[in-house]
């Protein structure tokens, strides 16, 4: 299991945004997000550099946990 801190993830739509760039690495990964606490928690096959890179691209900083 892999967490995240994605300070900039504020509302609804950025978590879905934050979901759909995790799934563009890991179609089968499996997401929990935490709005309130500002955290993602994936349990995937993909390396955290990936998931980084990812969520960067989508304009989401992140910071492993």
């Amino acid at each position: 299991m892999q967490t995240y801190k994605i300070d900039n993830m504020t509302c609804g739509h950025c978590a879905g945004a934050v979901q759909k760039a995790i799934l563009s690495v890991d179609p089968q990964a499996t997401i929990k997000v935490d709005l309130g606490n500002r955290e993602v928690s994936v349990e995937t096959a993909a390396g955290p550099d990936a998931i980084g890179d990812a969520l960067k691209a989508s304009g989401y900083e992140s910071h492993a946990l």
